[in-house]
């Protein structure tokens, strides 16, 4: 079983719309049925709006945690206020109250209260979903907002996902990772076979592809890189291409700017499904015959 991840260096470049693609042109082909999806962008989940999943499983996701004030026994002296570095004690009303959004979860407060009246709980900071999507099922999640440890909510969707392809000895998983290089691409990476950057030609994109391409060479992840709207700055993408041939990094296809992919994003289609004819859609299938190749190379 082998694990292809969707990475970019910043948000909007595309990714998700050809993690899509992608499975809509693996249900088209011979793997039908032998491929799995997981949406590991789990601080900006939007695969489900695509893939349009049927839910079959929810569960909370637990992670942290954080101050709770025992106001029963309090004894409204202060001190926790005095030694809260984060200022989330708040004095209302003649009560002092924890805010969770800005505890940090030190702890400090529950060894400074002399009459032991503040605890330290868990917190619910997501959810994990289980669903049946479009083309085959699909693992993803949702971080609330102003939440940490998205990074151990990836490697829940990831293993969970690993686990079914698997036990029904599917071929390969297809991964929707998150933009940058932080905690959660990092978890998005580790186990992955082959990582696809989508990369845009522009200052900021070149510059962050570079930066996501260092992240995953760290972690000795075999890279490959496509370049989506790469007919709005031509340049660009040329020096995307010399770069990665330089390094020694395959490039699999240019993406141009077309239309239909916000068309069949408001339709809530992959382009691929929306207009297998359009421009984006046709470069986006012969990239995923090159993915697929460099996937499953030696394994299948």
């Amino acid at each position: 079983m082998r694990q292809l991840v969707v990475l970019s260096g910043k948000g909007g470049t595309g990714k998700t719309s050809v993690t899509a693609a992608f499975a809509h042109l693996a249900s088209e082909g011979e793997y039908a049925d032998k491929f799995i999806v997981a949406d590991a962008d789990v601080d900006a989940a939007n695969l489900e709006l695509v893939l349009q999943p049927q839910l079959l499983e929810e569960q909370e996701f637990k992670g942290g945690q954080v101050a709770v004030i025992n106001q029963d026994t309090c004894a409204f002296c202060g001190e926790c206020q005095d030694v809260c570095r984060f200022d989330a004690i708040d004095y209302t009303d003649g009560l002092y109250a924890v805010d969770p959004i800005a505890c940090d979860g030190c702890a400090a407060c529950v060894y400074q209260c002399s009459t032991e009246s503040i605890a330290m709980y868990e917190q619910v900071v997501g959810k994990f979903y289980v669903s049946n999507g479009r083309y085959s099922p699909l693992y993803h999640a949702n971080l609330y907002p102003g939440q940490d440890n998205s990074g151990k909510l990836v490697t829940l969707v990831k293993q969970r996902a690993r686990l079914q392809a698997l036990d029904e000895d599917r071929v390969f998983v297809i991964v929707d990772g998150p933009p940058g290089i932080g905690c959660p691409v990092i978890s998005a990476t580790s186990g992955a076979d082959l990582v696809l950057i989508v990369a845009e030609p522009t200052i900021s994109g070149v510059h962050d592809m570079h930066r996501v391409l260092q992240t995953v060479q760290h972690f000795g992840v075999q890279a490959i890189v496509c370049i989506n709207k790469a007919d709005v700055y031509p340049d660009g993408a040329d020096e995307i291409e010399s770069f990665c041939e330089v390094n020694g990094i395959q490039t699999v296809g240019r993406i141009p700017f077309d239309l239909t992919v916000t068309s069949a994003m408001v339709e809530g289609e992959p382009v691929t499904a929306f207009h297998p004819e359009a421009p984006a859609s046709m470069a986006i299938s012969t990239i995923w015959a090159e993915v697929l190749e460099s996937l499953l190379e030696g394994e299948v």
